[in-house]
Formats: C-alpha cells, structure tokens, sequence
C-alpha cells in the first residue's frame, strides 16, 4: 500500500515537471520571439529614413525657414500661405506654402482688393502704393489660390505684398508663377517659398510709412514626391528682365547666400545638401 502511494505521488510530481516543461517551451516560442520580433521591427523602424518620397508634405513641414538672427519676424498664418511679416520694412521677409495638384487646377476668377491686414503691426494702406511707379506684388500669388475664395482673398493682405517692377510683374515674374502650377499638377505637390532681396542701401516709398523696395525677389521651390528629390530656386532683379526663366535659374544655396534665410532644414541633412547645390533647369523641364 505505501508502495503504491510513492508511485502515485511520482507519477503525479512527473505530470507537473511535463506542464511546466510544456510552458516554458511556449514562451521561448511565443514570449520571447515575440520580443524579438517587436526589437527588430523598433531597429527597423529607427534605421529608416525620416522622410518618404511617395508621401505628401502633411507628415513634414519642409515650409519651416530659420531667418538671420534679430530681423524682425512676425508670423502671420493665412489658410493657403504663412507669411513672415517685417513690420521695420513694411514687407514679408518671405512668404510659403503648399500647393498640391488639384489646388493648381482651381478655377476660380482672381478677385480681391488690397487692403491692410489690421491685426499685423507696420503693415501698410493701400495708398501707401499709389503713384509710386511700383505694382504691389504677390509674393503668394492669387493665381496659386484659386482652389479657395478666403485663400485667395488673403492674398491681397499687404502682409503678402512687394514694391514690385511692372514690368517683372506681367513679365518673366509671372512666366515663373506660371511654371510652379505646372510643375504642381505634374509632381503632385510642391512646397513654394518666395520673397525679397533687400539691400543695404535701398529706396523706399510710401505716404505714411517707408515702405522697402526690394532689389530683387527670389522664389525657391521644393518637390517633394518625385524620386530623387529636387528644389531649383530663381533669382530676378526688380526690373525689366529679358531672356528664358533658365537665365534666372539659380541653387538653393545661392539664394541662401543672398538671404540669409535657411530653407527646408527639416530635410535630412545629406538630403538637403545634396538637393540645394544644385541647380538643374532641365531637370524640372522634363516630363
């Protein structure tokens, strides 16, 4: 009888060493793999790229600019563009945006007046302009904004505006806006940065206030979904200017050095390195 009770307590002790043995085995194979599986996906993860070419610019705000330190710099958002407002020369220090495919196919009629944005100290009046021998020019273009009625409204804020050559306005300027609309539908969307080249020495004008003109005006611009990236930039003085948009085609980097305004820094540095020293007009020709 005592024998059969030590072989049941046995067989029982041997059953519990079988269980245990069966879970240990699971959680080598489930627990700890999986813990394996989530660090590779986390190493995965890290070793990735931080931006992504077939996306758009929502996950990455490439419109963000570092401006040279103490100018006067007051951020005013708008729904279609941010405007970098210098409430000391009466102009934007640059404007940006987006513009995606389908906000350049808009079809709405330009409209709009231009007026003073009241909330933006030093923004100027209208007739701050008049008989100047100056347009007030879009540094965000109404063209660009026809997807929206406020968008495009806004653009006539003065906040948005440049002693402008009417000449360079009707002209090559506008060849140029022209250009990004198309270049927009084709490459799904582009990020546009645009704004003056100010002088040490410059004219001003204005009845109540003295209001910069420029010496020329720059636009740089940045497609982020094409594959390799690319950004070109353009340079033109603030007068009549002949010849092809090619003549005005100039790096990144060159505007930046005329500037002293960083552009698209929350590209990866090798990325926007690469992409802002070169200047490659047939690059943004092709189809």
């Amino acid at each position: 009888m005592i024998e059969k009770n030590k072989i049941k307590r046995w067989l029982q002790w041997a059953a519990w060493v079988v269980v245990i043995a069966l879970l240990a085995g699971y959680y080598v194979k489930n627990g700890a793999g999986d813990e394996s599986q989530s660090q590779d996906t986390e190493q995965a993860q890290v070793m990735m790229p931080e931006y992504d070419n077939q996306s758009t610019t929502a996950s990455v705000n490439y419109e963000t600019v570092l401006l040279p330190r103490g100018m006067s710099d007051r951020v005013v958002k708008y729904k279609g563009y941010t405007a970098h407002f210098n409430k000391e020369l009466h102009i934007p220090n640059c404007v940006t945006y987006e513009i995606t495919a389908s906000e350049a196919r808009g079809k709405r009629d330009r409209n709009g007046n231009f007026e003073r944005d009241e909330s933006v100290a030093g923004c100027p009046n209208w007739w701050d302009y008049r008989d100047s021998g100056y347009d007030r020019g879009h540094m965000a273009p109404a063209g660009d904004m026809k997807w929206d009625e406020q968008a495009m409204n806004e653009t006539f804020y003065l906040t948005n505006v440049c002693p402008q050559d009417a000449a360079l306005n009707a002209g090559v300027w506008n060849d140029i806006e022209m250009k990004v609309r198309e270049w927009a539908r084709r490459d799904k969307s582009l990020v546009v940065i645009t704004g003056p080249i100010i002088d040490k020495k410059y004219e001003t004008i204005g009845q109540d206030m003295d209001i910069a003109v420029p010496d020329a005006f720059f636009k740089v611009i940045l497609s982020p979904n094409t594959t390799p990236m690319k950004a070109i930039g353009f340079i033109c003085p603030n007068r009549v200017c002949g010849g092809t948009l090619k003549s005005y085609a100039v790096s990144v980097d060159e505007v930046e050095k005329r500037t002293g305004i960083n552009f698209f820094n929350a590209l990866p540095d090798d990325v926007e390195n690469t992409i802002e020293a070169t200047c490659n007009f047939n690059q943004w020709m092709n189809r």
